[in-house]
């Protein structure tokens, strides 16, 4: 979508949720035999925007919002935001020639720019649920129990994830991306232009994004560099770490990462039985849901201490 004429065009994105989009989200969250966690996980779209304003305040590289629908516009929940030039999708990033030299330097990156989203002051944030670990815990366990579809590995996960819950009580809470992760990355030559997708924000331990960004589903194949397949953990601590992110607790970090690998397996579950259900028949429903044994895998690798 264009604004302005002539030299005043600027390419614009239009993100919006048609009032259809209620009634399939709403198909999705009960595909699980009845099972409503996760119910409450995405935030509006509005919200959304405001998160982005804030972030672009922080010095997070993210599209500008240019404009939130109003009711009035008849076009449903969203927002304009700016056109961003990049790639997201993994195979080029982690394979092409014109990413070759940034690689290397991504991994600090991710962890620079998480540093300024976990700065970002928390009396400034919208409504946001809170999600620390034990809430997350209470969510997949009631999703995964609606399923009848035992997984062994999913169920060692569970009890070793309960065992060390950290202690909620004085813990501080930053805002959370939820989703940091390829797919979600603008990414150009001179490295990453933009953060996408807060619909997963919530407010929780900062730790829990630096965790999702090493998860081994999102190495796609590259499995020595656990920061998204292109950069060592070590990197991505040290970056965050030189914004002013507080140290880092490895352990506090895998601890996430265990979470994280359990929290994708369940999702390829809900994925393919919304493909079963009919609620959505495309293919990559299907294919994600083949996906869960990948996900027991990585989970038995992490529990045995290897990554």
């Amino acid at each position: 979508m264009d604004a302005g004429t002539g030299a005043d065009v600027v390419p614009l994105i239009l993100r919006r949720r048609p009032a259809s989009f209620a009634q399939r989200a709403e198909g999705e969250r009960s595909a699980a035999d009845g099972a409503s966690a996760g119910s409450g996980m995405a935030i509006d779209l509005p919200t959304e925007a405001h998160l982005l304003d804030l972030a672009g305040k922080a010095g997070v590289p993210v599209p500008a919002v240019r404009q939130v629908l109003d009711p009035a516009d008849g076009l449903g929940s969203g927002y304009l935001m700016q056109r961003l030039e990049g790639e997201t999708i993994p195979r080029k990033v982690l394979r092409g020639a014109a990413f070759a030299e940034v690689r290397p330097h991504l991994a600090r990156q991710c962890g620079e720019i998480l540093a300024r989203i976990h700065a970002i002051p928390v009396a400034s944030l919208p409504a946001l649920r809170s999600a620390p670990a034990a809430v997350q815990w209470r969510e997949y366990r009631d999703l995964y129990d609606g399923f009848d579809w035992p997984h062994p590995v999913f169920e060692l996960a569970f009890r070793w994830i309960e065992e060390r819950l950290p202690d909620a009580a004085g813990a501080s809470e930053t805002l959370v991306h939820g989703d940091f992760r390829h797919g979600n990355l603008m990414i150009g030559p001179d490295g990453v232009r933009g953060v996408l997708d807060w619909e997963l924000a919530h407010r929780g331990d900062p730790l829990e994004d630096l965790g999702w960004i090493c998860v081994n589903s999102w190495r796609f194949g590259n499995v020595d560099l656990p920061v998204g397949g292109f950069g060592r953990r070590e990197d991505l601590f040290a970056g965050y770490e030189a914004a002013g992110g507080g140290r880092v607790d490895p352990e506090r970090v895998r601890f996430w990462e265990v979470v994280g690998s359990l929290k994708w397996g369940i999702m390829c579950m809900v994925m393919l039985s919304v493909f079963e259900r009919g609620i959505d028949r495309s293919v990559e429903r299907a294919a994600i849901g083949r996906r869960a044994s990948e996900a027991e895998i990585d989970l038995l690798a992490l529990l045995e201490g290897e990554s």
